[in-house]
């Protein structure tokens, strides 16, 4: 991640999953020193984001204003509803909006030229795909900047991002593309967390012994990938020893056709996100 930098006044319109997860990775940053504020539907979720340090959390069922006004007191507003509510957001805080603040899209399959159609042609937007590691300060999020986004936009909203984890910046017509690989790819790992755990507990382990084997491995793993800088079919190669009993599984799991299945299952991810841009 960059060094820290001081963030303008940001706004957090729907704190839920994604919008919550950003949020934690900001806050724990310190660079939000131009102040948050967020808006959830009820006071219970309201409440549970309101002890944060530099955090405003307003209820909208006890402030039914709170969108517009968290709007217009920002820079930088993120954009975290369901997709299907993403248009009737953006009317709504559409005439409050600052001058020169860029509007940043949290929501998959939702285009630019669906915000720039309500906020107007010259409103900056630049859609965003994070992960839930954000939480965690180890995200991957994709940026793809609207042609009103100048550079000054996209640096800001790339040091917003920066403070959960890394950024990478593609065109938007890769960015579903991008959110069936690091948007979901964490649902994958966690499924073959999964899967590993249940082998461990039908040769006999206990649950509990079986999670520690099977969830360290994939961490202790990641931590090797990432200290050690090698490619991972090479790190793969240094496990597999020849004739051993590595190269017996590995030999299972390529015959499985791991290859297409993760090409079928982020096609079949892609698909999906093209029925919600179309409205599906």
């Amino acid at each position: 991640m960059s060094d820290v930098v001081a963030l303008p006044p940001i706004a957090i319109l729907g704190a839920g999953s994604m919008g919550g997860a950003v949020l934690s990775g900001l806050v724990a940053s310190g660079a939000a020193a131009g102040g948050v504020t967020v808006t959830n539907r009820t006071a219970e979720k309201a409440a549970a984001l309101a002890d944060l340090a530099g955090v405003t959390s307003i209820a909208l069922a006890d402030t039914p204003t709170g969108n517009t006004d968290a709007a217009a007191a920002a820079d930088v507003v993120l954009i975290g509803v369901k997709p299907a509510m993403v248009p009737d957001l953006l009317r709504e805080i559409a005439p409050v909006l600052r001058p020169g603040a860029v509007v940043v899209s949290l929501a998959a399959g939702v285009t630019i030229e669906t915000f720039a159609g309500i906020l107007g042609p010259d409103v900056a937007v630049i859609r965003s795909m994070p992960n839930t590691p954000a939480v965690v300060g180890k995200a991957v999020t994709g940026l793809a900047a609207g042609p009103a986004a100048s550079d000054d936009h996209r640096a800001t909203v790339r040091a917003l991002f920066e403070t959960c984890g890394v950024v990478v910046e593609v065109p938007e017509e890769q960015i579903d593309a991008l959110s069936t690989i690091s948007g979901s790819g964490p649902a994958y790992v966690f499924l073959l967390i999964e899967e590993l755990t249940r082998a461990a507990i039908g040769k006999g382990f206990a649950e509990g012994e079986a999670r520690v084997m099977a969830e360290q491995t994939f961490i202790g793993a990641a931590a090797l990938l990432d200290a050690s800088g090698e490619d991972p079919a090479e790190l793969r190669r240094r496990v597999t020893s020849p004739k051993g009993t590595t190269e017996r599984a590995i030999a299972v799991l390529q015959e499985a056709r791991l290859d297409d299945v993760f090409a079928r299952a982020t096609d079949a991810a892609l698909a999906r996100a093209r029925e919600l841009a179309a409205g599906s």
